[in-house]
């Protein structure tokens, strides 16, 4: 006797927490279909991502990134959406074991710019998927090597200027302008834009998502 198909029992979609279009890009990419669950205006997004004294950039990604799955939940359950699992990650850039977050504005853009040229700094995106349920599954985090040119300071000014910098960590995105600067990276590319292939389609199966 055939065995009753299990696809009925696997969600059609996921709830993408983020702004970001290069996350969307990317999740369409793996032909997930999803919702942006997106916070509301009464939200202080930012705060979410505040530094805390001493804390290492391993750390730090993880932590925003399931204080950002908690408060996405916390946003399903009060808008009465229906239910289905929420995909959320945050990105950060780290050297000398300092966390760079999104420039305040071009000079700041300018000051991150200098600090990577002629040096390796490291990409950590952590990822985390609340299911159905509400249960936030164990996060992933891919980290990656990325290699920056030696640049005079009248093209990282130029690039900080383009406006591309800003809302990005690190003031910078490869996928844009600045891949001119990128000498080589090792790890992943699309975890280094945001929303690492491998790590999300392992989670999302893990929740059960249909793609």
């Amino acid at each position: 006797m055939p065995q009753p198909s299990t696809r009925s029992s696997l969600h059609p979609y996921v709830y993408l927490a983020s702004q970001s279009p290069r996350r969307q890009e990317l999740l369409s990419q793996l032909g997930v279909r999803f919702e942006l669950l997106l916070p509301r205006p009464d939200e202080d997004a930012e705060a979410l991502e505040a530094e805390l004294a001493d804390e290492s950039a391993h750390a730090y990604v993880q932590r925003v990134c399931v204080a950002k799955a908690e408060a996405a939940r916390a946003r399903l359950v009060a808008g009465g959406h229906r239910a289905a699992p929420i995909l959320v990650a945050d990105t950060t850039v780290t050297i000398d074991d300092a966390i760079l977050g999104k420039p305040n504005d071009v000079e700041h853009a300018v000051q991150m710019l200098v600090r990577l040229a002629g040096r390796e700094h490291d990409v950590l995106t952590a990822l985390a998927v609340v299911d159905a349920d509400g249960t936030i599954l164990p996060p992933a985090v891919s980290r990656s090597s990325v290699r920056f040119a030696q640049a005079p300071l009248t093209a990282l000014t130029r690039y900080a200027m383009t406006g591309e910098p800003l809302g990005k960590a690190g003031a910078y995105g490869i996928q844009g302008r600045a891949a001119e600067f990128i000498e080589r990276i090792d790890g992943s590319y699309s975890g280094i834009m945001g929303l690492p292939l491998f790590e999300t389609a392992a989670l999302l199966r893990q929740a059960r998502v249909d793609f």
